[in-house]
Order: C-alpha cells, then sequence, then structure tokens
C-alpha cells in the first residue's frame, strides 16, 4: 500500500487515464489514429501512453491524489472535505468507450480558482458517485458544513 496513508486512511481506488479507450472512444484519438497512418502521430501517439502510465489518480477515504510525470514529478492532493462539486463530462463517443473527465471543485488553497480533473477514466460516472459519497462521508465525521452566501437584497 502507500507509504504516505496514514492507518485511519483507506485506498478506495487507483486509477490512470484509459489511453486506448481515449484513442478510440475521443475525436482527438481518432485524429491521432489518422495521423498514425501518415507516420507522424506514432511519436505522439507514445508521448501521450508515457504520459498516461505516469499519471495516477488515488482516492481514499480522506483525500484525493494525482501523481504526474516522469523526470518533474508533481503530487497535488485535495483533501475530500473540501470539495464542493464533483461533475463528468462525456461525449457521445466516450459513452461508447466508457470513459469520462471527471472535475473537482474545492476550496483549497492550492487549487482555489481552478479545476482538478481526473482525465479520461473507465467508468468516469462510477468514480463521480463514489466521490460524492465519500465527500460526504468526509464532511460528516469532521463536522464540516457549507454555507453559501448568496446575494441579499
Amino acid at each position: 500500500m502507500n507509504s504516505h496513508i496514514n492507518s485511519a486512511e483507506q485506498a478506495l481506488v487507483a486509477l490512470h487515464p484509459a489511453t486506448f479507450r481515449w484513442l478510440f472512444g475521443t475525436v482527438a484519438g481518432w485524429l491521432l489514429i489518422g495521423a498514425c497512418f501518415m507516420i507522424v502521430g506514432i511519436p505522439i501517439l507514445l508521448l501521450i501512453l508515457i504520459n498516461d502510465l505516469c499519471t495516477k489518480y488515488t482516492i481514499t477515504n480522506q483525500r484525493i491524489t494525482i501523481a504526474k510525470g516522469i523526470i518533474f514529478r508533481t503530487v497535488d492532493e485535495i483533501e475530500l472535505y473540501r470539495v464542493k462539486d464533483v461533475k463528468v463530462d462525456y461525449s457521445l463517443l466516450n459513452q461508447l468507450f466508457n470513459i469520462g473527465i471527471v472535475s473537482l471543485h474545492s476550496t483549497d488553497v492550492t487549487s482555489k480558482g481552478s479545476v482538478l480533473q481526473l482525465r479520461y477514466i473507465t467508468d468516469a460516472r462510477k468514480i463521480r458517485e463514489l466521490l460524492r459519497n465519500t465527500v460526504e462521508v468526509a464532511r460528516r465525521n469532521r463536522g464540516v458544513r457549507e454555507i453559501d452566501m448568496g446575494l441579499v437584497g
């Protein structure tokens, strides 16, 4: 198991981008396949494959971790109780290959104003539901309540 997970934290799922599903499940993938027939797309495909193999999304009962890179590794984490919204995007072609992009909006200082994305993962709709439920449990366990201050007047 991961050494950075404490004894109370349980890993729920570890994911990688689904490169081959992306290849056939997106318009960009099909364009790249066409470019491969002209030899130009093969190096691009290899770079995408290496990038996806070196990207790991880990969801535990306390946080989400995204690790990327080979030489220059970046690890980004968001505590689940800080997640404000979980959204999934997918096209008709994505649905045929069961992939999607899960987007997370949070109150985390390092990601404030930006969206954290789990790109082209398998079973994206199920992962969104898993995250939604796990976020609620994490908030309940920490006693966190959200108060939205709308326009008064």
